[in-house]
């Protein structure tokens, strides 16, 4: 059934459902809310009944069967939100966007519905992709059972490698316990469309195995649907390639081949793992716990459903199960500021020796990114003080799974004073102090995919700064050492090989800078040569603005070799601030963020977004995502193509915007990466900054600064001291003990 081909009588299906009044009127927020286990399972029933999808459980059974496999919440059209929250218009009718596999069909393929309206389903269309054609079945994500079934053939298929493996490393694949082999599995799944044959890393299966590569990678050809038909087509092992098992088998056997003998892992205090060992220096006390954060008279933010609200700050979240953290409806002070900001992409492409390295980009929304937000750990990953919410998701499973504390909620101190001014009066006394604590509100999730832990991170400032923010940490991605791979990265022990890599995230940002037409311009410094007007004969060279109005979206787009201008500013052309300035926010970029393939390449294609640190399109619902789950298996031709959305070369001027941000960097990884990568000096994002936007800094509304003047100046041995908030916070203990569970289950 090829369901973009249906009618569209076919597709809207009646259905009496009676919808009854509800107990109270839900936030307005909850219109992007994530859907809720109830919603979820609804959708699937929905579907599982309708007799032309015929469909069949995602877990268990064949490949070559017709299958759900991603529901998540289809947000509402931008003009029917606004018309909702801004003229008390009709509240958009809840959707869920869900992903459809079909595979129990001559032409197998990957379609997408609409399914709605929610609570209660009687209706599905079509949604329309980009490219505007079905996704060919080879280029689905991958699924728990397809790894089932690669697992049991790549078992089958390297048995007869089984003496080298045992000898070379002391595990195996066979009746193997607890020193069993495993495998990491890297994309791009070929060379060109049409393909699907994975380059498989073996690795020991110990604590932090993707630190234990065992020297053998197996490129396994599994496009058929039919795991029969599965077969591997190339080896290599410890430098050398071999055409089949069979010749690698008797190779080991004539023993012409060099083993790669890896010593014996021991017990305890693995380098892999995170158990201490050695001492600092100098006799610090790290048994004891260090600074805390408290909240000595209780919360200072509203959390409500999926609204967040703090200072002068409101918005709606949510967490949706393909790309992570979307915010909506983003306001400061009342006024809305941005209409969206979402992360869409995070790729890492990668450089090495062995084909497994060679070949790896990784596209991370192709892995489901946001539905792998896994536990956070209350004093580790947010402070104890921190309000947690589970998530939902609905991914290749039959029925929502809940993933507790999935997301916090937190107001940090900075550390540095917001702002602050000693006043001195260069006689040994001051005139005044001032200063405001610096504090800000965070939002965050994570994503564990595989190897990779993001931190995922909205700030929220008083001074109505907003600043998105990424954290890389976890496991490298590292390959089994030859002397040839330093060319690619830095050997960090005895046998492995850290790869060389550029992260690069990608984030949507729909602007609304006192209203949604908006105009975009650059700013920078050019130094003039001038007469000195008040020295004859004499010259002054100085610093002045120069302004660039970005018309259209070529112009607007900021490649990512050349170093983009420092004052990036989106403007509202008919409204000015008290002193004659339009109104205006900043994008200010922290990212070291270099090209990941040449301009063209083949896989390039699949990631065209990262030719820019920056790119401004009108905006566009048939536009909504820069990125797609099909681009990793497909990069070659992908349904979503981000350089279109550039080609026509829209006018931007006055024009409802969105801002498409690239940051990242190259990480050259090195000994001090084991056992994990660090945070310090791997964060990137950006800030939003108003940039005459208010007539003076909003945070003078803040009730938190402390005033100091002295009496008696000079002497000041008499001071004034002025806050206002108590003279103490109290004490800061938080009582409960550590506790953790790590399951995500089925509800």
């Amino acid at each position: 059934m090829r369901l973009l081909g249906l009618p569209w009588a076919l597709a809207l299906l009646a259905a009496a459902a009676a919808s009854g009044p509800s107990a109270e009127p839900p936030d307005p927020a909850s219109i992007f809310a994530d859907l809720s286990p109830a919603e979820l399972r609804a959708v699937r029933t929905f579907l599982m009944e309708r007799p032309e999808l015929g469909l069949s459980p995602s877990r268990g059974g064949p490949l070559a069967k017709n299958s759900l496999f991603l529901a998540e919440l289809l947000p509402p059209e931008k003009r029917s939100a606004l018309r909702f929250l801004e003229r008390g218009g009709a509240r958009p009718p809840r959707e869920a966007r869900v992903v459809l596999f079909f595979g129990a069909q001559a032409e197998p393929n990957v379609t997408e519905l609409a399914v709605g309206p929610l609570p209660r389903p009687r209706a599905y269309r079509p949604l329309p992709l980009a490219a505007g054609r079905a996704v060919p079945f080879w280029a689905r994500p991958m699924t728990r059972r397809e790894y089932e079934l690669l697992h049991e053939a790549l078992a089958a298929a390297v048995a007869p490698l089984e003496p080298l493996l045992r000898e070379a490393t002391g595990f195996g694949f066979q009746n193997c316990s607890e020193r069993c082999l495993t495998f990491s599995d890297v994309a791009p799944r070929g060379l060109g469309p049409g393909e699907r044959r994975s380059w498989l890393v073996i690795q020991r299966f110990v604590e932090g195995f993707f630190l234990h590569p065992a020297g053998l990678e197996v490129l396994l050809d599994h496009r058929d649907p039919d795991p029969r038909r599965w077969a591997v087509l190339r080896l290599w092992y410890n430098g050398r390639y071999f055409g089949s098992v069979r010749e690698l088998a008797e190779s080991h056997a004539r023993g012409a081949l060099p083993l790669a003998r890896l010593p014996e892992p021991p017990a305890r205090r693995l380098f892999s793992s995170y158990e201490p060992r050695g001492r600092f220096p100098g006799g610090t006390r790290t048994e004891a716990h260090g600074a805390k954060v408290c909240e000595p008279q209780g919360r200072r933010y509203r959390l409500r459903g999926n609204r967040l609200e703090y200072g002068g700050w409101s918005l709606a979240f949510r967490l949706r199960s393909s790309a992570g953290l979307q915010l909506f409806d983003v306001r400061f002070g009342g006024e809305r500021v941005a209409y969206e900001l979402s992360v869409q992409e995070a790729i890492a492409f990668y450089g090495g020796h062995s084909p497994a390295a060679m070949q790896t980009k990784y596209m991370d929304a192709g892995w489901a990114m946001g539905a792998s937000s896994y536990e956070l750990a209350r004093g580790v990953d947010c402070p104890e003080t921190a309000a947690f919410l589970d998530a939902h998701h609905l991914l290749d499973a039959d029925g929502p799974v809940r993933f507790p504390r999935a997301l916090c909620v937190f107001e940090l101190p900075t550390g540095v004073p917001l702002r602050r001014h000693f006043d001195s009066d260069f006689q040994g006394g001051f005139h005044f102090y001032a200063g405001l604590e610096g504090r800000a509100l965070v939002l965050r999730t994570t994503s564990t995919v595989y190897n990779y832990d993001y931190i995922w991170d909205f700030l929220l400032y008083p001074n109505g700064v907003l600043e998105a923010k990424v954290h890389a940490t976890g496991y490298i991605h590292a390959t089994f050492y030859t002397p040839e791979g330093r060319r690619y990265g830095s050997r960090v022990h005895s046998h492995l090989l850290g790869n060389i890599h550029t992260h690069l995230v990608h984030y949507k940002v729909d602007l609304d800078v006192a209203g949604s037409g908006n105009s975009f311009e650059t700013m920078d410094i050019r130094f003039e040569n001038i007469s000195n007007p008040w020295s004859a004969g004499a010259r002054v060279v100085q610093p002045r603005l120069h302004r660039e109005p970005r018309r259209r979206e070529r112009e607007a787009a900021l490649p990512l070799g050349r170093p983009a201008p420092r004052y990036l500013l989106f403007s509202n052309p008919r409204r000015r601030n008290r002193w004659g300035h339009r109104r205006t926010f900043r994008l200010q970029l922290s990212s070291h963020a270099g090209p990941v393939l040449p301009r063209g390449w083949r896989e390039e294609r699949g990631v065209t977004w990262a030719r820019y640190h920056l790119a401004v399109t009108r905006r566009h619902e048939n536009e909504p995502s820069s990125s797609s789950i099909y681009s990793q298996n497909n990069p070659w031709d992908p349904p979503v193509t981000f350089e279109s959305f550039i080609r026509d070369n829209e006018t931007i001027e006055d024009q409802d915007l969105v801002a498409w941000v690239t940051v990242g960097f190259l990480h050259v990884p090195h000994a001090e990466d084991i056992p994990n990568t660090a945070t310090p000096g791997n964060a990137v994002g950006f800030f939003l900054r108003p940039f005459n936007f208010f007539d003076e800094d909003p945070s003078v509304a803040s009730r938190a600064p402390v005033i100091v003047r002295p009496l008696d100046p000079p002497a000041c041995s008499r001071l004034q001291i002025r806050r206002w908030t108590p003279a103490s916070p109290g004490p800061c203990v938080h009582p409960e003990p550590f506790s953790y569970n790590g399951t995500y289950r089925p509800l």
